[in-house]
Parts: structure tokens; C-alpha cells; sequence
């Protein structure tokens, strides 16, 4: 028998033998929906054209189309325009396209906010669309619009595109979604590039662009439409649209805002990336691995509306623009407005390699350099780990600063390789410890790990000073950013003070019959605390106004019900968001394994007696 085939087979063993290389499938559930209470969710073309058909003699003359950048316009309007026809309706169509600046005028305007040459970084743009579009011809458009809705009845004329809800004048405005993988997926196989741009671009520079203006601008336009979308449409899959009606939409909205739910998961590889998500949560297994998750990464995720079997996805940012105070709570929500502020996602190293050696910015970096309201703080919670797994944070006693930085680069100057272990500190990691990564702390994860990071909202401005001299999996070297990492590195960070202080020691917070509840981080490092219930049936307790972030680390699956008795299933290593409005908590154990429940949460006294940030970092 080969060792392989004699390990244990249960997708819940922890910590992992050294020697297994195939993982059971554990019970992650890779598409998670919410089941609301009222409305239905169409699929087709047909029932879009059912909607127009039953409106037009009622007045529809107008009909705008707006949606987020990514969408198969032409398919969309081929299909749909199509199925009108074949009622008898020969709608007018104005495509947005008409409207939009030069290409060479918009990249002008885009350039200020890109950072210059910086392969990865810019700053964040502040207003809405009007960065793409022709004043006068928006005005065009609109008189247009304003001259067919005072027509006879009979008549229908189709504005779409990114941006047609500028227009104002209409008799229905329709509103189309795209998940921002698809989005992403779609610039990787060169099948899209920017709003108003007329060539393919790298994925670096779709991304940087898309992050830094494009999204920004669109997000503040879904924001200001959301109140009156009479149709939310997913396109997903451009040849069946899924679709709801507004106003169930919105209500839909409210009942996710107190209850208990997970985003839709996704997954990437990259060249350290191991093997576990892989197989336990069912990803492709044609990828080399996966690398990292973005298991509750909100500008990135999705959440799935399910009804009688037909699933639509929508944007997590609709739920803040609308539900914000009863998402965040309200403290929470004066604060950070309409983001979710933590994030979780997994770093999977096992059979992988070392993460690049980097560090996250300072507080005054990050806003001054690159807009965001606050910055990048982690921590590392250890999932799963093999032996001689390790967490590289802080620097050894012995760490030059100086020789540190010439050494690293000479690396990249002369392509040989350095040995961190000479100058960056590590500590022993296995299952259940927690390493607080504050911005300015020297870190990586070392292979052997399942990482579930916990951390502020910040996702990208991740300064790698160290990467093993290592190619993507495009071929190309990653870029490093020394000079930025010795900028915001705290080079007091070392082995006393680390072990002292960025070693999370469980502190018993509450008890009950059958349960524990622990502080893991309470520190002015960062805005958020972290506690670890610990139950053998039952656990019981009240959000308090506030909004928590969790994941089950330990036990098969929970059910998770909110004061309303909406429940939602939570499983093994699968992320979820209990809202502030979810009032009294019960978590039940459905399976026969003990459970800790990870709780992430803002503490109350952020932005009232407590800075978000500390401004002199």
C-alpha cells in the first residue's frame, strides 16, 4: 500500500502528517445562497421582454440600461433586441459608446491617479463617471431621452451602456451586475480592457486602472442609482440573464442586513501556492494550486439570491450602500461608511513555498500615497499546518538594516539568492495560534500552512522586498518594492518584542455550560478585536450593535440563527458575516466534533475615543 493511501481520510484531520499529499474533500460549500422571502428571480431573455411587453401600453417609452464595466453589452443587446422583435417591438437603441471622451483625452485624466511608472500603485479617484464622458454629448443624449418620453405611446427608445443612468430622464431604469472575478477573468484571457480604452492591456495594467479609477467611479454610480432600479439584472452568463425586480431587491437587502450569510468564495493560484483549498474545497484541479482565497474580501465578492432554483448574483457593495448601520452598527458605520472594513482570506502553502518576505504601510502612507482612509494591519490565524510549518514576522536581533536592504538588493542587481532566515525572525506555527501582523512588521507565511488571514479591508498594498528571486506564473519576475517596505518597516520589531507581543496568548473572556469564549487580540495595533468561542453544543450571544466577521476553524458545521429565526449553515472553514442587526445569536453544532467559532468585530470605541489609526504612525 503506498503511504498515501493509508493516511487518515478524514477531511477534518489537524495538524496534517507531513507525508499526505492528497486532501478529502471537506464539506465547503463553493456557492452559498441567501433565500429571500418575496420576489422571484427570472432567467431569460424572454421574461426580460415579458417585462417591456406588459409595459408599454402603460407609458414605457424610455427605457435606460445601466451596468458595471465588463458586461457583454453586444450580446446582451443582440439577444434581447432579438426577442423584442419577435413580439413586434422595434425598439430605438442609443449605445453609450457615442458619449465617451478620446481615448487619449480619458488616459490624460486617468494619468493622475495611476502613480506614473509604479507597475502596481496609484491613488484612489474621488468623483463619479463624468471622467469618460463628452459633457455636450451627454446633454444630447438626455434632451433625447427628454423629447421621446413626450412621445406617443407606442414607441420605445433603449439608452444603454456603462453610465446611461447619467441621462436622468426615464420611464425604467435597468441595472446590470457582473462579479468582479468574472470581470478579472475576462482581462486575463484578453477579452476586455478598460472603460473608454481601445487596446488590450496587461492584467497588471487593466487591474491598477480598474482599482484606482474605474471601479471607484462606478461603485459612486450603482450607489446613486440603487433607490430607483426597477430591474437588477445578472449577467453572469450573457446568453440568460437572471433578473429581479427593484423593489423585491431592495427588500431582499433588508433581510440580508440581519441575517447571517456568506459572500460567494473564490480562488486564485500563484507561485507559491499550495494544495490543500485545492482539493478539500473543491477547486479546479487543472489550476497548479491555489494560493489564495477570496473568501470575504467584499469589493471583490459577490452574494447569490436563490429562488425555486434559479440563482442571481449581485455585488456586495449594494448591501453596504443600502444597509450599512444595520450591517456595520451604527458606531461602526459613521466610521467606515459604506465599507466592510475586515477582511478574510486564505494563504495556502501546503506543499507550497515561502510567501514573498514584505510588509504592509503605515497609517500616513497609505492615505497620503495612495487615498486609502485607513491601512493594511493583519493577523495570521493557523487553520491547518504540516510539521516544521513556520510564521516569518519581525527581524532577528542580529538584522542590519543597512546590510538587510544592500543584501536584498544585490539580489535583485545580481539575481542571487539571500537567505532571510539570516535576517528576518521566525516562530514555530501549528494549528490554532494567532500572529498579529501590525503595519510596518517585517512577515511571511513558510510553507506548510493554511493561513486564514484576518486583517483591515486593504488588499493590495503589499510591499515585497523578498521573493526567492521567483517568477509568476505568466513567466515574468514579481516586482519588489524596497524602497517603500524600508520606508514603513519598524525596525524595533525583533525577536524579544515579537515574541512579547505579536504572539496571541488566549485570555478566557465569558463562560457558560458547555462553552468558552477567549480573547485572542485586543491591542491598539489595529480597529478590530478578535475572540474564539469554543463549544461542545451550544453557544449563545447578542451582536450588541456591532457586525462580526467569522469562520469555523474546528467542528464539521454549525447552524447559525439570528433573533428572527433565520438561520444559515456555517461549515468547516467556510467565512460569515453576522450582521449588527442580528440581535441575539444562537450557534448550534450539527455534527459530533467539538467547535471554535472565530468572531472578528470593530471595537465600539473606534472613531468616538480611539483613533481608526493612530495619525503619528
Amino acid at each position: 500500500m503506498k503511504p498515501d493511501e493509508s493516511k487518515n481520510s478524514d477531511p477534518f484531520l489537524s495538524p496534517l502528517p507531513e507525508d499526505m499529499k492528497k486532501f478529502p474533500r471537506g464539506p465547503y460549500e463553493i456557492f452559498p445562497s441567501f433565500t429571500p422571502r418575496t420576489g422571484t428571480i427570472t432567467s431569460g431573455y424572454g421574461e426580460l421582454s415579458k417585462k417591456i411587453l406588459k409595459k408599454i401600453p402603460s407609458g414605457l417609452r424610455v427605457l435606460m440600461i445601466d451596468g458595471y464595466h465588463g458586461v457583454d453589452w453586444f450580446t446582451f443587446l443582440a439577444n434581447f433586441n432579438e426577442n423584442l422583435q419577435s413580439h413586434g417591438v422595434n425598439a430605438d437603441l442609443y449605445n453609450m459608446e457615442e458619449c465617451l471622451k478620446d481615448t487619449v483625452e480619458i488616459r490624460r485624466h486617468a494619468a493622475e491617479f495611476l502613480g506614473g511608472n509604479d507597475p502596481l500603485f496609484g491613488k484612489h479617484y474621488p468623483f463619479g463617471m463624468e471622467i469618460f464622458f463628452k459633457a455636450e454629448k451627454i446633454s444630447d443624449f438626455r434632451i433625447q431621452a427628454s423629447i421621446f418620453r413626450g412621445d406617443k405611446s407606442g414607441r420605445l427608445s433603449i439608452f444603454y451602456g456603462c453610465g446611461a443612468g447619467l441621462l436622468e430622464l426615464w420611464d425604467e431604469l435597468w441595472y446590470i451586475d457582473i462579479p468582479k472575478d468574472t470581470i478579472q477573468f475576462a482581462s486575463r484571457n484578453g477579452k476586455l480592457t478598460n472603460l473608454g480604452e481601445n487596446r488590450i492591456l496587461t492584467f497588471g495594467d487593466f487591474y491598477k486602472r480598474s482599482y484606482f479609477l474605474d471601479w471607484p467611479a462606478l461603485n459612486r454610480q450603482k450607489r446613486q442609482l440603487l433607490p430607483e432600479i426597477d430591474l437588477l439584472i445578472d449577467l453572469r452568463e450573457s446568453d440568460q440573464p437572471r433578473a429581479i425586480d427593484g423593489i423585491k431587491f431592495r427588500k431582499s437587502l433588508h433581510e440580508l442586513s440581519e441575517t447571517p450569510f456568506r459572500v460567494r468564495p473564490w480562488f486564485l493560484p500563484g507561485p507559491w501556492g499550495g494544495k490543500f483549498t485545492q482539493d478539500h474545497m473543491g477547486q479546479n484541479p487543472d489550476e497548479p494550486n491555489m494560493a489564495w482565497s477570496y473568501e470575504l474580501i467584499t469589493p471583490e465578492n459577490g452574494i447569490l439570491l436563490e429562488k425555486n432554483g434559479v440563482q442571481l448574483e449581485f455585488s456586495f457593495d449594494f448591501l453596504m450602500f443600502q444597509e450599512s448601520e444595520r450591517i456595520l452598527g451604527k458606531h461602526a458605520a459613521n466610521q467606515f461608511k459604506y465599507e466592510w472594513p475586515i477582511r478574510l482570506d486564505y494563504l495556502d502553502t501546503i506543499d507550497g513555498g515561502n510567501l514573498s518576505t514584505q510588509c504592509h504601510p503605515r497609517p500616513n502612507h497609505i492615505r497620503t500615497n495612495f487615498g486609502e482612509t485607513f491601512t493594511q494591519d493583519e493577523t495570521y490565524y493557523i487553520s491547518n499546518s504540516k510539521p516544521g510549518s513556520k510564521i516569518y514576522i519581525g527581524l532577528k536581533d542580529s538584522c542590519d538594516p543597512d546590510d538587510f536592504k544592500k543584501s536584498l538588493e544585490e539580489s535583485i542587481n545580481k539575481g542571487i539568492p539571500i537567505d532571510i532566515d539570516n535576517f528576518v525572525n521566525s516562530e514555530p506555527s501549528k494549528p490554532h495560534d494567532l500572529f498579529l501582523i501590525p503595519n510596518g512588521t517585517v512577515h511571511c507565511s513558510g510553507k506548510g500552512n493554511l493561513v486564514l488571514e484576518i486583517s483591515a479591508m486593504p488588499y493590495i498594498f503589499t510591499f515585497k522586498i523578498y521573493d526567492y528571486l521567483r517568477k509568476d506564473l505568466d513567466g515574468n519576475l514579481r516586482p519588489l518594492n524596497i524602497e517603500r517596505g524600508f520606508d514603513n518597516i519598524y525596525f524595533n520589531r525583533k525577536e524579544e518584542w515579537v515574541k512579547e507581543n505579536l504572539i496571541a496568548i488566549p485570555e478566557l473572556f465569558r463562560e457558560g455550560n458547555g462553552w468558552k469564549e477567549f480573547v485572542l487580540y485586543n491591542k491598539a495595533f489595529t480597529f478590530y478585536n478578535i475572540h474564539r468561542a469554543e463549544f461542545e453544543r451550544e453557544y449563545n450571544f447578542n451582536t450588541q450593535d456591532k457586525g462580526f466577521a467569522a469562520n469555523l476553524v474546528q467542528g464539521e458545521s454549525v447552524e447559525v440563527i439570528n433573533e428572527n429565526g433565520r438561520s444559515a449553515p456555517l461549515r468547516y472553514l467556510e467565512s460569515m458575516i453576522i450582521p449588527a442587526a442580528a440581535g441575539e445569536v444562537q450557534v448550534i453544532n450539527k455534527g459530533e466534533k467539538p467547535c471554535k467559532l472565530i468572531l472578528v468585530y470593530v471595537r465600539p470605541e473606534i472613531g468616538i475615543s480611539q483613533p481608526l489609526n493612530d495619525p503619528s504612525d
